[in-house]
């Protein structure tokens, strides 16, 4: 099961830790869901999602403050007893004497943020869905090009790379070569990202490892790329017929998600840089609602029309 450790949470959401006694360097967060304790703290604990990420917004805040002493140990104890992985508290706001102290007793850490509760949650939510999202690896090339990502397959030797460089000659971006790492953060959205290891590395046959950060520049490069378009190169087969029009979008499907996919014959002289580029562009058209092909389609059907009623 995937998981981030808070650590990692409260560097990358620059959050303050309130208890530097209690331990974090252990705790993970298994889930992208949070939750915001308002019923817990009424003492409704059924159906109660510990293992999420708790948030204290001011609501919350309001009304621990006007808790009596008695019931505030009651129900902080019954509510810090769970096994929580961490407390947020927004706007800045400070935890109660009483709340820190069972806090701490029961090793659960508070951390706070200054952002507001309804931004910090939609930020904490998106970023936990991206690193906690379905994740598989497939061999490939990922590169930005116009905008849309342009995933390219196809068995090993077969050029990938080498469109990859000329790709990012032309001023594109390269996302990851050889191994791209494909998480599903929706039902419609693919990211690819690259493994730490090879990030920003090419591989060309031949020639060896290229950096191609530090060969061409960071403006040649990006961390996370949205899979539009996959591209599969594969030998020419002058017995397979492949299509010429269009007219009909082939798929091809990574973690339930179809991705639109195109098959491109290899031959020696083709400029596979330029069918990536036509290709990605033509996907971008057809996305903004222009077909070429069903313009096309239209045109000779009206041909065909006219030369029926001229016969008459």
């Amino acid at each position: 099961m995937a998981s981030v450790s808070l650590e990692k949470i409260i560097e990358k959401m620059k959050l303050v830790n309130l208890t530097p006694e209690v331990d974090v360097s252990a705790i993970k967060i298994t889930q992208p869901d949070i939750n915001r304790p308002a019923l817990q703290l009424a003492g409704y604990f059924e159906h109660f999602e510990a293992t999420r990420l708790q948030i204290i917004g001011f609501v919350e805040y309001s009304y621990m403050e006007s808790m009596e002493e008695e019931q505030k140990e009651k129900v902080f104890n019954q509510l810090l007893s769970n096994a929580i992985p961490g407390i947020v508290y927004c706007r800045e706001l400070q935890p109660d004497p009483t709340f820190k102290r069972i806090a701490i007793e029961k090793g659960v850490p508070l951390l706070m943020t200054k952002k507001a509760t309804s931004a910090f949650m939609a930020e904490i939510i998106r970023w936990l869905n991206v690193k906690l999202a379905p994740c598989i690896s497939v061999h490939g090339v990922l590169v930005d090009v116009y905008g849309e990502g342009v995933l390219i397959t196809g068995e090993s030797g077969i050029g990938k790379s080498e469109a990859a460089l000329e790709l990012i000659k032309r001023g594109h971006r390269l996302v990851t070569d050889d191994v791209v790492e494909i998480r599903k953060v929706s039902d419609e959205t693919l990211i690819g990202t690259a493994p730490d290891i090879t990030k920003h590395f090419i591989e060309l046959r031949g020639i060896g490892i290229v950096n191609v950060k530090a060969l061409f520049g960071v403006s040649c490069v990006k961390d996370t790329q949205n899979i539009d378009l996959v591209i599969k190169l594969e030998e020419w087969d002058k017995d397979k017929e492949y299509d010429r029009l269009g007219l009909e979008e082939e798929y091809t499907e990574y973690l339930g998600n179809k991705v639109v996919c195109h098959s491109l014959p290899i031959r020696p002289g083709r400029n596979l840089a330029l069918l990536c580029e036509s290709a990605a562009v033509n996907h971008r058209q057809k996305k903004m609602g222009y077909n070429a092909a069903q313009e096309l389609y239209q045109r000779v059907q009206n041909s065909l029309a006219r030369k029926r009623e001229d016969e008459e």
